[in-house]
C-alpha cells in the first residue's frame, strides 16, 4: 500500500478503542515512540510494514485505518421552518460553506440548506441540513405536492413546510408539522422541491 500524499487514517480512535497508549504501540511495532507519535499524526511518512503492523495489534484490516475523503455539498443558505428567511442562495456558486456529502447520496446536483425556526418540529430542528435538488429552475412539479419541500415564494422568502395544493390553480399552502407553529395559505410559488435527506445537526460535518 503506497502512502499516498494527503491520504488520512483513524489510527488513534482505534487505537484508544483498544486500551492501548503510544508507547504499547511503539513497543508491539519495536520503532520509538516519537516515530509512532508521528505516523499517527501524519507528521512521518507511512508505509506498508507499519500499516500492516498497527493493523494487526488492532485486530482490523489495514483498509479499516484509512479515512477516505468524501465529496462536499455547497450550503446554500438557511431556510425558515417559521422564521422569515430571504432568498436562501446567499453564496456565489462554490463559494459557501460546504458539508461532507452524507453516505449514500450522490452529490451532483444536490443542494443543502441550514433550517431556521421550529414550526417543523419534531422533524427538522434549527441548524438541520436539508439536502434537496431541484429538477428545473422555476416551478412546482406534481409530485411535490403533500410532501416536505424546500421552496421560495413569491417575495423571494425560503421555506420548508409540507405543500398542499391551495383553493386555485398556482395556489399553495405551506403546513408546518409543529401544532404550535403556523400555516400560510393559498401562497404563489416560485419553485419547490422535495427534501432528499434530512441531517440532524450534530452530525453534519461542515468543512
Amino acid at each position: 500500500m503506497p502512502h499516498r500524499v494527503g491520504m488520512r487514517f483513524n489510527i488513534r480512535e482505534k487505537r484508544l478503542a483498544a486500551g492501548l497508549t503510544q508507547e504499547d504501540m511503539a513497543d508491539r511495532l519495536e520503532i520509538s515512540t516519537g516515530l509512532y507519535n508521528g505516523l499517527e499524526k501524519g507528521k512521518r511518512r507511512m508505509n506498508e510494514t507499519y500499516m500492516e503492523g498497527i493493523a494487526n495489534i488492532l485486530g482490523v484490516a489495514v483498509s479499516d485505518l484509512i479515512v477516505e475523503d468524501r465529496p462536499t455539498i455547497a450550503i446554500a443558505g438557511k431556510v425558515g421552518a417559521g422564521a422569515q428567511v430571504p432568498v436562501f442562495d446567499a453564496y456565489e456558486k462554490g463559494d459557501g460553506p460546504q458539508v461532507e456529502c452524507p453516505p449514500g447520496l450522490y452529490p451532483h446536483g444536490v443542494v443543502a440548506v441550514e433550517v431556521e425556526g421550529d414550526s417543523m418540529e419534531p422533524v427538522y430542528s434549527a441548524g438541520d441540513l436539508l439536502f434537496y435538488t431541484r429538477d428545473s429552475s422555476d416551478g412546482v412539479p406534481g409530485d411535490v405536492i403533500g410532501h416536505r419541500c424546500v421552496c421560495e415564494d413569491a417575495d423571494g422568502m425560503g421555506w420548508v413546510k409540507q405543500v398542499k395544493a391551495g383553493d386555485k390553480p398556482g395556489l399553495f399552502h405551506l403546513i408546518s408539522l409543529n401544532p404550535t407553529g403556523s400555516n400560510t395559505h393559498n401562497v404563489q410559488l416560485i419553485w419547490a422541491a422535495r427534501v432528499r435527506l434530512h441531517w440532524p445537526a450534530e452530525l453534519a460535518r461542515k468543512t
